[in-house]
């Protein structure tokens, strides 16, 4: 029991540590403010760590980062105002999602078109291949394969077939 509670403490402080990346000294006074922050920083990408937001990233960039949000809060900017200081000053890659806009559209089209197109191949494959096994199974017999058809259901042994078709005999002569 002492050590599922050890593990357990473990995991929570480890989980906790990632959460918490904003340091005592960062927090705005103001809660509303604090909060604007906190929101945008987990809009926006670590540099260093590239797949973290700002507000997860112990990263010393994104500090500066989180100060320069703070900042720019605390001098009134809007949200908005914001993002588009931080995107004029460091480019489009700073945001964790991207804007939806003419140099950004095959970044956001190719993904659904990709599974479109995908699922329309396996349509198209999956309703060949039905095809093909149902004119398979509508084809009639051709009269060896009834004459040895009517053999095995009568209980003899029909004779081998040769691979190409022709009896042993007809091959052997041919060649």
């Amino acid at each position: 029991m002492k050590r599922f509670l050890a593990v357990a403490c473990f995991l929570a402080a480890l989980g906790l540590a990632a959460a918490h990346a904003v340091l005592p000294d960062e927090v705005m006074a103001d809660p509303a403010k604090e909060l604007r922050a906190r929101n945008l920083s987990r809009e926006l990408r670590c540099m260093v760590c590239q797949n973290q937001s700002i507000d997860d990233s112990e990263a010393p960039l994104a500090r500066d980062l989180r100060l320069l949000v703070r900042e720019r809060i605390a001098a009134g900017d809007r949200d908005e105002e914001v993002i588009d200081f931080l995107v004029a000053r460091y480019g489009e890659f700073v945001l964790l999602k991207p804007r939806f806009e003419r140099q950004t559209l095959l970044l956001w089209l190719v993904p659904p078109l990709l599974l479109i197109g995908g699922g329309f191949a396996v349509w198209r494959r999956t309703r060949r291949l039905g095809t093909d096994e149902s004119e398979a199974g509508n084809r009639p017999l051709t009269a060896d394969e009834e004459a040895r058809l009517s053999a095995l259901m009568a209980g003899e042994t029909a004779p081998e077939q040769p691979p190409s078709g022709r009896p042993a005999a007809s091959r052997i002569s041919a060649s």
